[in-house]
């Protein structure tokens, strides 16, 4: 068993950011967690990982509700990639990474050989061996995801929550980046605005609107013309390459906008 959103809900005292979401991430498997703005997937991986309480329904872990595990199990099993990090002290490379270790330490506690094996395990993974003396505030924001990565690998989780880990990367970094999570054989579930990377990285996606899932399956069959359009606001054009190729899909422009093929003329 794995990690379960079962008819999550969330009111933060105000209006209702998510209503009644179902998410079961097949283990060992990328899901992807599709939406616009605003639709509750930042809110979503939050509550799978502990950090919100949900107003109603509950996430499992193992069958077990979260809220039972005890916190340091959870830690050691559920790690977050954040949208952006960032620090003020002068950390290295090395030391942001050893973070990941602080769930299996007792307090106070000097890092193990364990530890530090766990350290270069996760450094190597990413592709940072070579970087970890570097200071962190000298890295480009390629890189500060990647040791993010890195850091939460360092925790030897099974479950893996990432919210944008591409926002404002450049094409390279960002496939990169998916590669490296493809990658990893844990059970992923990852935030992504670009449905082309969803569709050719993630095994499933589900899709967030209002608050509400509206599609889950493969991307594939999920990712279809009437629903980029009923859940973005654009009109669109899927190509499907054959079988076993992901779909691409190309943007045709806002629907009812200047770009929209389908709207009528100006003067008409």
């Amino acid at each position: 068993m794995s990690l379960e959103g079962k008819a999550l809900s969330w009111t933060p005292g105000g209006p209702l950011v998510l209503d009644g979401v179902d998410l079961t991430p097949r283990p060992g498997a990328v899901t992807g967690l599709l939406g616009p703005n605003g639709s509750g997937k930042s809110t979503l991986l939050r509550l799978l990982a502990g950090v919100l309480a949900p107003s109603s329904g509950v996430v499992t872990l193992d069958g077990d509700p979260l809220s039972s595990v005890p916190r340091r199990t959870a830690a050691r099993r559920i790690a977050m990639v954040q949208q952006q990090a960032d620090t003020q002290v002068e950390l290295t490379v090395a030391d942001v990474v050893r973070l990941g270790r602080v769930p299996h330490r007792r307090a106070w506690a000097p890092a193990s050989a364990a530890d530090e094996a766990a350290v270069r395990a996760a450094l190597d993974r990413s592709g940072l061996a070579d970087r970890s003396r570097r200071l962190w505030h000298t890295l480009s924001g390629g890189e500060r995801q990647r040791v993010q990565i890195a850091r939460a690998l360092a925790q030897e989780p099974r479950e893996l929550l990432l919210d944008e880990p591409t926002n404002h990367l450049d094409i390279q970094h960002q496939l990169e980046l998916l590669d490296l999570i493809r990658g990893l054989d844990l059970t992923s579930v990852v935030a992504l605005h670009d449905l082309n990377l969803a569709a050719a990285y993630c095994d499933g996606v589900v899709v967030l609107d209002g608050g509400r899932v509206v599609a889950a399956g493969e991307p594939a069959d999920v990712l279809t013309e009437d629903l980029i359009a009923q859940v973005y606001g654009v009109r669109a054009r899927v190509a499907r390459p054959g079988p076993g190729e992901p779909p691409h899909i190309r943007f045709l422009g806002v629907l009812g906008g200047p770009g929209d093929p389908g709207a009528p003329a100006a003067g008409s």
